[in-house]
């Protein structure tokens, strides 16, 4: 009986190496867990077959537009880009925006304002069919370049007109400019009539020179604080 024990013991000792060996093998295959990626992160490391616009042999194309028309002209590119599969040549299409504050009727109101108006930025790889989708887009009515060859721009210049369209405070669209008569409407020197001397668009401050007791004498005001007449 102690001998029948024993090797029962034993086989159910095997049982349980066994299933452990199992447990252990299907821990080593797991798969690590997928990593966080911060939303606030602008690029994201992606392996360089799925990331399109790697390509080297795509360049960045400015394309002139009927101003005004230039989202549209973007949006209808997209949609051409789809529908004829060129994907693949055709890799990005960028209107160029800016965050402004204008001042209307006494209110500062955040708009987009495009930084070229007219221009959409086009990255393709340039052959025939490419030139003909983009060319042929309703609103487009050139490539800038030398005669009927599109010239691209270096990498270097479209980073920099990215960076313009990535600040994150908005900054006041200008509405003023030095010599404009202007009159004051808010604050101790409301109704005063004056001249700008300088305009910081950055602060949203201008500089008025207003007639005090006979003398010129300078007051920075807020945007808010003057209107043109």
């Amino acid at each position: 009986m102690d001998n029948n024990k024993t090797e029962e013991q034993t086989i159910d000792d095997r049982k349980v190496e066994d299933s452990t060996l199992k447990i252990e093998d299907g821990k080593s295959k797991e798969e690590d867990p997928p990593s966080i990626i911060n939303p606030q992160d602008s690029t994201i490391n992606l392996p360089p077959s799925t990331v399109k616009s790697s390509n080297p042999n795509a360049k960045w194309y400015v394309v002139h537009t009927y101003s005004g028309h230039e989202n549209k002209v973007a949006a209808t590119l997209k949609q051409r880009i789809e529908s004829e599969h060129l994907e693949e040549k055709i890799l990005e299409v960028l209107v160029p925006m800016q965050d402004k504050i204008e001042i209307r009727s006494g209110k500062k109101i955040e708009v987009k304002e495009k930084i070229f108006p007219g221009y959409i930025l086009v990255k393709m790889i340039l052959d025939e069919a490419s030139w003909l989708a983009v060319r042929t887009t309703p609103g487009v009515t050139s490539f800038v370049g030398m005669g009927n060859k599109p010239t691209p721009i270096s990498d270097a210049e479209v980073a920099t007109i990215v960076k313009f369209t990535k600040e994150e405070a908005p900054t006041f669209k200008q509405v003023f400019t030095v010599s404009d008569t202007v009159k004051i409407v808010d604050g101790p020197f409301a109704d005063f009539i004056g001249k700008v001397d300088h305009v910081d668009e950055e602060r949203g401050k201008i500089k008025v020179l207003v007639s005090i007791f006979g003398r010129e004498t300078p007051v920075e005001l807020d945007f808010l604080q003057v209107q043109k007449i």
